[in-house]
């Protein structure tokens, strides 16, 4: 018996139609929803999405550029960028690992020990150690999973000879001297790259795009010679170590020109200081030759013009002036050569304060010589109305004023340049990046502070307190030099003086007939013998036989040979044994023979040394085996002329060590082989 039927309810039916289509719409809005979210993403949206992925995974850098070189004045480098890479290595991505670490055992000098340390190492990436030279990237540079990375750092060719003057590089930033006042033209413009970083944002090694490159910075020329200021440090250097000194300080300028040559200060044992310009000091009886030129120029006296000294001492004001020797009454010449404190302040009354003052501010005492370098100070120079009574005394033997090495090498030289100050120049010219010549720094006068005539009588004096005067053991075998020592008391750490403790100075120029060259020599605090005729003097003799014999010198020898044969002529020869001994600061002293024919014959260090005769001939040294800046100058105090062949050491002389010879003969050096022409040094004949 078949089961009845029953019939489907209609409105089931319909319940699950309207199921369906409800979920249809759900999916189709679902749908919908999404289409339009990734047309949002995609179109309307999608720049700006995908410039947040190449932020993700790119990145922009700088690349560094090279910083301009800062050079001498014959172009040797002094400063430059010093190229060095550094390489690291990717340990998972090195295929051939013993290959790898051969290679770079070999290049890098690296133990393998080490090396295999590192290729078995997790690390994704590894930086070796040390910093390497451009040859390695060559060797290097395509091996699966090692990497090189350029970096640029500052290189000083001689090291702390000239770093006072250079100043550093912290940052990519000039700090201190010329680095600083140029910094903007030696910075160069640093290039654009392009690197790929991982999800992490690291690096991905070698994945680098050079997109601008770097252009170098520009070059700046100094007025300096780097062969100059080597000379200044080897003999400041020595005096110090010979003297026991705390530090030094020495300049050496072009007094035509303004042009500082050589600028080196010593202090803890190392020349990158600028004591030249930012350390200050009362340059005790150097200020003479100031005193003496305003008196000259007013018309107040005449170098003729006669002071009584009395028995060495003149109280004024309260205080007591002491002279080192008793002079009795001399003129005013005699005075400067001796160095009388009693005759230079009494001859200072004649002048008003304003005159004494604006004679020395018109030296360039008292403000900045405006040098191209940071950090310089001007001294200090009170105006009459913060004077006291004893003030004018001070001033004229050198106190109650400070001034820097560099002031005073200037001030000098406005006596040797015929009255003319001149603005101090350190740097010649500053170039582009391709060598192009973009500002040229020209001499420049400040002003003229004396006549020519009166600079040229207290030249002549000057030149009598090297000849017999105080600063005798500055004296140059072959030329004149006009010059004054010092001794100032030094000052202790609270600003007084301190006892004991002495400055001591000289500063000379020569050829005294024709300046060519100013010499600033102070020590700070030597022991034992502290007089600065004594310990300061002989440095600037130093410093001029070394420059005399050296190879690259600024010196125009032609005007030197003028001059050397001006003082050759026999009517007006002065024997060297009638010279009188070398004076201390204020001792007295005879009267000079005229500048006009002093002939200079052996020093006086020489004259044992060689074995002189009486009729003045000498026996010639033996100078095989020393280097030949050291025979040149030896030979060169003795007033002879050198040549020589090739470098040194010296091998032979002609004639032979122990030939009878006489000042102005000629001496051959052969330190190489024959072919080369022989180079003259000194003066002719």
């Amino acid at each position: 018996m078949s089961s009845p039927s029953f019939p489907q309810r209609p409105d089931s039916e319909r319940t699950v139609r309207l199921r369906r289509r409800v979920l249809l719409g759900f999916w189709m809005v679902c749908v919908a929803v999404l289409m339009v979210r990734a047309v949002d993403l995609q179109v309307v949206q999608g720049a700006d999405w995908r410039e947040v992925a190449e932020r993700q995974h790119r990145t922009t850098g700088e690349v560094p550029a090279a910083r301009g070189a800062v050079l001498d004045r014959t172009g040797v480098p002094l400063a430059l960028s010093h190229e060095a890479f550094q390489v690291s290595v990717a340990p998972h991505e090195v295929v051939d690992t013993v290959g790898t670490v051969e290679l770079l055992t070999k290049t890098l000098e690296l133990p393998t020990g080490e090396l295999q340390r590192v290729f078995g190492s997790d690390r994704r990436w590894v930086p070796l150690p040390g910093r390497y030279a451009p040859h390695v990237r060559d060797v290097v540079s395509g091996t699966r999973g090692v990497y090189v990375a350029r970096e640029l750092r500052r290189f000083h060719p001689h090291r702390d000879l000239v770093r006072g003057v250079l100043g550093a590089v912290i940052d990519d930033a000039g700090a201190g001297g010329i680095e600083q006042a140029f910094d903007e033209q030696l910075r160069g413009v640093p290039g654009i790259e392009v690197l790929a970083r991982d999800s992490g944002g690291r690096p991905i090694p070698g994945e680098t795009w050079l997109v601008q490159p770097p252009r170098a910075g520009g070059q700046v020329v100094l007025t300096l010679d780097a062969d100059l200021q080597e000379i200044a440090h080897e003999a400041l250097q020595a005096a110090i170590e010979t003297t026991g000194s705390r530090g030094g300080d020495l300049v050496v300028t072009d007094p035509r020109t303004g042009e500082v040559l050589a600028m080196v200060s010593v202090k803890e044992g190392t020349a990158a200081h600028l004591g030249a310009i930012n350390t200050p000091y009362e340059p005790g009886s150097t200020l003479k030759p100031f005193t003496v030129s305003a008196l000259l120029e007013l018309g107040r006296a005449s170098l003729s013009d006669s002071v009584d000294t009395g028995h060495g001492q003149w109280r004024v004001a309260g205080r007591t002036i002491t002279d080192v020797s008793v002079l009795g009454k001399v003129d005013l010449a005699h005075a400067l050569r001796s160095s009388s404190n009693v005759a230079m302040a009494k001859m200072a009354e004649r002048l008003t304060p304003a005159e004494q003052y604006e004679n020395l501010r018109d030296f360039g005492l008292g403000v900045a010589t405006g040098i191209e370098l940071p950090g310089e100070v001007g001294g200090l120079l009170r105006r009459p109305q913060q004077w006291s009574a004893q003030s004018p005394a001070s001033l004229a033997m050198g106190y109650e004023v400070s001034v820097t090495p560099l002031q005073m090498a200037m001030a000098y030289g406005a006596l040797a340049n015929g009255g003319v100050l001149m603005e101090p120049r350190l740097v010649r010219e500053v170039r582009d990046h391709a060598g192009r010549v973009v500002e040229r720094f020209d001499p420049r006068s400040v002003r003229r502070v004396i006549s020519k005539g009166v600079a040229s009588q207290v030249s002549r004096t000057l030149v009598g307190a090297v000849e017999e005067g105080t600063g005798g053991r500055a004296r140059l075998a072959t030329f004149a030099v006009a010059g004054k020592s010092g001794t100032s008391r030094a000052y202790d750490e609270d600003g007084g003086y301190a006892t004991g403790e002495y400055y001591a100075s000289f500063v000379g120029f020569f050829p005294a007939e024709a300046p060519q060259l100013v010499v600033f020599v102070k020590l700070d605090r030597p022991q034992g013998e502290y007089y600065g005729g004594a310990t300061a003097a002989p440095v600037t003799r130093a410093t001029m036989e070394a420059i005399l014999a050296s190879h690259r010198s600024p010196l125009d020898r032609g005007a030197l040979a003028a001059v050397a044969r001006a003082q050759a002529d026999p009517e007006t020869v002065t024997p060297v044994s009638k010279r009188s001994a070398p004076a201390r600061e204020g001792a007295n002293s005879a009267r000079f023979a005229s500048l006009g024919g002093a002939a200079r014959g052996q020093s006086a260090t020489s004259t044992g040394e060689t074995g002189a005769s009486v009729d003045g001939r000498l026996s010639l040294p033996d100078v095989r085996g020393t280097s030949l800046r050291a025979a040149v100058r030896r030979l060169h105090g003795l007033g002879l002329v050198v040549e020589w062949n090739g470098p040194g050491p010296v091998r032979s002389t002609r004639p032979q060590p122990g030939a009878s010879i006489a000042p102005g003969d000629t001496i051959r050096l052969v330190g190489a082989p024959p072919g080369r022409s022989p180079q003259r040094a000194g003066i002719d004949r």
